[in-house]
């Protein structure tokens, strides 16, 4: 594949719209701004959410959570709250949020091929009660990501089942590519890791995730 010509670029909304047809009525009437039973019945499902941020200068991130099933707590109709366990300490989408707090969340269930889509206003907060009542294994996590909720709607399966990301004759198996650790190791060395390396990083990163989980 070339590059792509910019000559084929597209730049405003108008010029993009009339690639595709109409939006389909039910496509927007799903959106509601709240969390309704439906909603509140799929993040009960839920262990695992995809968190979009922006810093006010535009930069992006997505991050990954994931806990047991339910972790993402329902307070009301417009409030979540998602328990920040341990992690890389980089505080991407922590400072995004500081400086923008916008977040979009994509919810998603092991074998549900649709999805929820919520977005909101988010803060980061500390109060002890809460965080004492997202304890795991009797750590708390240092804060949580309290979320108030302006548009939720469900997402159609296309996206999954084009992917067949549920399938189990569709899973790679791991070995296939070089251990995370070891890619890592090498990016940020700019050397290839040596056989000998490699082994005891994977095992001190396995007894990581065993110590610091929570």
């Amino acid at each position: 594949m070339n590059k792509p010509d910019a000559q084929f670029s597209i730049d405003d909304e108008a010029q993009l719209r009339s690639f595709y047809s109409d939006t389909h009525a039910i496509a927007v009437k799903k959106c509601i701004p709240h969390i309704d039973k439906y909603c509140r019945e799929f993040i009960e499902r839920s262990p695992f959410l995809c968190l979009s941020t922006q810093h006010a200068n535009g930069s992006a991130d997505v991050s990954p959570r994931g806990d047991p099933a339910g972790f993402v707590y329902v307070l009301d109709d417009k409030t979540l709250v998602i328990p920040d366990r341990p992690g890389n300490n980089r505080l991407d989408s922590l400072t995004n949020i500081l400086s923008n707090p916008s977040v979009g969340l994509l919810f998603m269930v092991p074998g549900f091929e649709d999805t929820l889509r919520v977005n909101g206003q988010a803060s980061l907060n500390r109060d002890p009660q809460m965080l004492e009542s997202l304890s795991v294994k009797g750590r708390t996590p240092t804060l949580a990501i309290v979320v108030e909720v302006e548009e939720a709607f469900m997402h159609c399966a296309k996206a999954l089942r084009r992917s067949k990301l549920w399938q189990v004759e569709s899973q790679i198996d791991r070995s296939e590519m070089k251990s995370m650790i070891g890619i890592v190791m090498e990016q940020s060395s700019g050397n290839p890791v040596d056989a000998e390396t490699l082994p005891v990083a994977e095992e001190e990163l396995e007894a990581e995730y065993k110590n610091t989980m929570y």
